[in-house]
C-alpha cells in the first residue's frame, strides 16, 4: 500500500494488521503452468531429504521428498547467527531475489542466510508433477507440515555445520510472514525471534472487517487522485454494459488488444482487477520487479495515465491504459493473454490451502472502487467440496495459532516477534538511494531490535 497510508511503528509484542493479501483473494486464476525463468541470486541451491508427514506414523508418513533450500555463507562466521526465510506460496528463488534486506544486513551480523522453499511449491514437490492433482496428495500441504519442515531442516543444518549454538532468527513476508510469526510461537526453542512483514495474521474469522483490504487498496488510489478513484469505480458499469451488446466481446477484445478473442466479460474484469490490486500491493518507492516490472510509486503512475486523458474518453479506455502499465511497463507485449495467463511463480497450491485452513474472507464495501460483494461460507464450502472433496475449516487457524485478543496473548507468551507493515514487505527489499526516510528508519529499528535479541542470547549462554 502507499507508504503515506501505512507508515506504522514496529512494536515488540504488538501485532499490526497487514493489509497485504494472499493470492486467492483476487479474482485471478492461472490456468497454465509457465516455463519458469529463475532469477539469478547469490545463493547456492541444495536439497534436503524431508519427511512427507511429521504428525503420523502411517506407512506413507515416512516417504521422503526433496525440499529445496538456498544458502549464502559469504559473511558467516562459525557460531554467528543464522537468518532463515520461511518460504511461502511460490518458487524460493522469487523470494530470495526480492529480499535484498537480508543481504544488506548479513555483514553486520556475520550471518548465514538460508531460504527454505515451502512444500508443494517451486521444485519441492512431494509427488512430482502429480503433487497438485488431487486431495490424496494435497492432503499433506498445510501450514503445520510446512513449519515442521522448517524445524527439521534448520535443526539438521545446524548439526551438519557443527554450529548448534548459533541463534536463529526467522524472516518472512505475507503468508511467509505469518509462518515466521507462527514458527516463533510454535518452535521458540529453535528460533529466538521473528520478523514478520506484511503478515495478515488477523484476516481470519471476524477478527478484522472483511472489507478492510479492498477499502485500503481503494484508498491508495483515492489519496493520489479522487478522479482516478472515481474513474476506476465507474468503469465496471461500462464493462458490464458491453455484455448486453451483440458485438460486445468483439469490441472489448479489440479495445483490450487481446491475443485471442474474449469468451467472457469476466475475464476482462479479472484482468483489470488483478492489475489494480497487485499494483497497490507493490507500490514501492523504487523501480521493482516483484509481481511485474513496474516504476517507482506505480499507483501514482497509473493515476497519471487515467487523469491525462482528454474529456470525453470512456472510463474503460482509461482503465485499460492504466492496467497496461502493470502488464506491459517493459513495452515487450504486442497483445495481452487476458484469458490464458500463466503461473510464472508456481502459485498453484494456494487454492488448496484456501479451501482447507487458510479461509480469509474478503469483501468489497460500497466505499471500495470495486463492485460491492459479499462472502458466503456456504457457497465457498460447496465450491471447495466440488473441486477437492474437502470442507474448509474456517476456525482452524485461530484455534491453532491464536488471533483473538492477540495483543494480550503476545504480551504474555509471544516475545521477540516484529510485525512490520508498508507496501508488500517493502522493508525486505534492498536499500536504495531513493528510499523515503520512514523506510530507512523502519529498517534501522528492525536491525536494532534484532541486535538486542542476539545480545541477550549470547549473554545468556556465557
Amino acid at each position: 500500500m502507499a507508504s503515506s497510508l501505512l507508515i506504522l511503528s514496529i512494536l515488540l509484542f504488538f501485532t499490526i494488521l497487514s493489509l497485504a493479501t494472499t493470492i486467492d483473494s483476487l479474482p485471478a486464476y492461472f490456468p497454465k503452468q509457465a516455463k519458469i525463468v529463475k532469477p539469478k541470486t547469490p545463493y547456492k541451491a541444495h536439497c534436503f531429504p524431508q519427511l512427507l508427514d511429521h504428525f503420523n506414523f502411517l506407512p506413507k508418513s515416512s516417504k521422503i521428498f526433496y525440499q529445496k533450500y538456498l544458502i549464502n555463507k559469504k559473511y558467516w562466521h562459525h557460531g554467528a547467527p543464522i537468518f532463515v526465510y520461511t518460504g511461502n506460496e511460490g518458487n524460493i528463488e522469487w523470494f530470495a531475489a526480492n529480499t535484498g534486506f537480508l543481504l544488506d544486513i548479513a555483514p553486520k551480523f556475520h550471518a548465514l542466510l538460508v531460504f527454505i522453499e515451502h512444500r508443494f511449491y517451486g521444485e519441492s514437490l512431494p509427488f512430482g508433477e502429480d503433487s497438485n492433482k488431487s486431495a490424496k496428495t494435497l492432503g499433506y500441504l498445510s501450514s503445520q507440515q510446512a513449519l515442521a519442515d522448517f524445524a527439521v531442516l534448520i535443526t539438521s543444518l545446524k548439526h551438519n555445520l557443527s554450529s548448534e549454538a548459533s541463534p536463529v532468527v526467522v524472516f518472512g513476508g505475507s503468508y511467509g510472514g505469518m509462518l515466521a510469526a507462527w514458527f516463533r510461537l510454535k518452535y521458540p526453542h529453535i528460533a529466538i525471534g521473528a520478523l514478520a512483514s506484511s503478515a495478515p495474521i488477523l484476516q481470519f474469522d471476524d477478527l478484522t472487517p472483511w472489507s478492510s483490504f479492498y477499502d485500503a487498496v481503494s484508498q491508495d488510489y483515492k489519496t493520489v487522485s479522487l478522479n482516478c478513484y472515481k474513474v476506476i469505480k465507474g468503469s465496471w458499469a461500462e464493462l458490464d454494459s458491453l455484455s448486453t451488446q451483440k458485438e460486445g466481446l468483439v469490441e472489448l477484445s479489440r479495445s483490450f488488444k487481446t491475443c485471442k478473442n474474449l469468451e467472457s466479460i469476466y475475464s476482462a474484469r479479472n484482468w483489470l482487477w488483478t492489475a489494480f490490486v497487485y499494483t497497490a500491493m507493490v507500490n514501492y518507492p523504487a523501480k521493482a520487479n516483484f509481481m511485474m516490472p513496474l516504476p517507482a510509486y506505480p499507483v501514482q503512475e497509473m493515476c497519471k495515465i487515467i487523469d491525462g486523458f482528454l474529456p470525453g474518453a470512456t472510463k474503460l479506455s482509461r482503465v485499460f491504459a492504466a492496467a497496461s502499465l502493470y502488464y506491459n511497463y517493459s513495452q515487450t507485449e504486442k497483445c495481452f493473454n487476458v484469458e490464458y495467463r500463466t503461473d510464472t511463480h508456481g502459485l498453484h497450491g494456494w487454492d488448496w490451502q484456501a479451501c482447507t485452513e487458510m479461509v480469509m474472507p474478503m469483501i468489497c464495501s460500497n466505499e471500495s472502487m470495486f463492485p460491492p460483494s459479499s462472502f458466503s461460507y456456504k457457497d465457498f464450502a460447496e465450491d471447495c467440496f466440488e473441486k477437492y472433496g474437502v470442507i474448509p475449516r474456517p476456525h482452524w487457524i485461530t484455534t491453532e495459532y491464536g488471533g483473538l485478543r492477540i495483543e494480550q496473548v503476545l504480551k504474555r507468551s509471544g516475545s521477540n516477534i516484529i510485525f512490520s507493515n508498508g507496501a508488500h514487505h517493502v522493508d525486505f527489499r534492498s536499500a536504495t538511494k531513493d528510499d523515503p526516510d520512514w523506510l530507512v528508519r523502519q529498517r534501522h529499528q528492525e536491525v536494532e531490535i534484532i541486535h538486542k535479541w542476539l545480545d541477550e542470547f549470547y549473554l545468556d549462554i556465557k
